[in-house]
C-alpha cells in the first residue's frame, strides 16, 4: 500500500469510526506505527484530521473528503459507468457536468468519445461547475467549455453560490450528468454540503434528460442536502456490483438503470 493509498484509507476509516489508535491502525494497515504517526501527522497538517495523544480523531471535513482523495475509491466502477454515459452523448448536444470523481470519468469519456471528435470546431458544448473538469477539457478544440461563475468549494472543486446560479438560469441542456454523494429511491439524490446541493438542482432542471451516475456505493445512501426528487431524474448509470433488489427498487420509481 503506497502513501497515497494510505492516507485514503486512514480517512475512510476515521469518517467510519470518528476515533482512530496509532496501534491499531498499524496493525490493520500492516505498516508500522511510526509510518502511520507521519500520515496523521501530515492530514493534520492540512487540517482533515485533529491528532490525539496516541491516534487522531475525525475532523468535520473528513465526512466530505476532498476531491484528491476520493479519486482511487471505486476507480475501475467510475471510469465505466464515465463510459457508458459518454454513449449517450451526440453531436451538437449541450451537457451538463457537475462535481466529483464519477463526473469528471464522464468528462474524460466525453472528450475522448470518437464519435464526439469530428475535428477542430466544437462539436458538443459541456456547462459545469467544476473547474478540474473545465481545465481538463478546456484544451480540446472539439469541447466548447462555459463555466458557471460562483465561489470555490476547495473539497470538490465546484463553484456555488448566487453567482452561477445567475448564468444557468440563461441556459438550457439537453443532458445533464449528476454526481451525488447518495441516491436513495425514496429521498431521491444528495450531496453533502448544502451549496452544490443548490446549483446542482438548478443544472438538472435546465435539462431534458437527468442522467444520475454513481457507483454501488452511493446507492441507498442519503447525505445532508437534496439535490432533486428521483422523480426528477431519468437514468441511473451505475456499476455490475449493485444487487437486483436495489435495482427494482429504482425502476419502481420510473428510474431507467444502466448497468457499465
Amino acid at each position: 500500500m503506497n502513501r497515497y493509498e494510505r492516507l485514503n484509507a486512514l480517512l475512510e476509516l476515521l469518517a467510519d469510526r470518528g476515533r482512530l489508535d496509532v496501534e491499531d491502525v498499524a496493525t490493520e494497515l500492516e505498516v508500522s506505527a511510526a509510518t502511520v504517526r507521519r500520515d496523521f501527522d501530515h492530514l493534520a497538517q492540512q487540517q482533515l484530521v485533529t491528532r490525539t495523544r496516541g491516534g487522531a480523531v475525525a475532523h468535520s471535513v473528513a465526512y466530505d473528503l476532498p476531491l484528491r482523495y476520493k479519486t482511487q475509491r471505486h476507480a475501475t466502477e467510475k471510469q465505466r459507468i464515465g463510459r457508458a454515459a459518454a454513449d449517450l452523448v451526440g453531436h451538437g448536444m449541450v451537457v451538463g457536468l457537475n462535481g466529483g470523481t464519477t463526473t469528471t470519468e464522464v468528462a474524460r469519456a466525453i472528450a475522448t468519445h470518437a464519435d464526439l471528435n469530428t475535428g477542430q470546431d466544437p462539436s458538443i458544448t459541456v456547462v459545469t461547475n467544476a473547474l478540474n473538469i473545465a481545465n481538463e477539457l478546456t484544451v480540446r478544440p472539439h469541447v466548447k467549455i462555459v463555466v458557471t461563475g460562483g465561489v470555490a468549494r476547495p473539497q470538490s472543486y465546484e463553484l456555488i453560490g448566487p453567482l452561477g446560479t445567475r448564468v444557468l438560469e440563461d441556459l438550457s441542456l439537453d443532458i445533464a450528468f449528476l454526481g451525488v454523494d447518495g441516491f436513495d429511491p425514496d429521498l431521491g439524490a444528495t450531496a453533502f454540503h448544502e451549496g452544490e446541493a443548490n446549483i446542482n438542482n438548478l443544472i438538472a432542471h435546465r435539462a431534458r434528460r437527468v442522467v444520475v451516475v454513481a457507483d454501488a456505493s452511493k446507492l441507498g445512501e442519503r447525505a445532508f442536502a437534496r439535490i432533486c426528487a428521483v422523480t426528477d431524474v431519468d437514468t441511473l448509470i451505475t456499476d455490475a456490483a449493485v444487487s437486483s433488489q436495489v435495482i427494482a427498487r429504482f425502476r419502481e420509481t420510473a428510474v431507467e438503470v444502466i448497468q457499465a
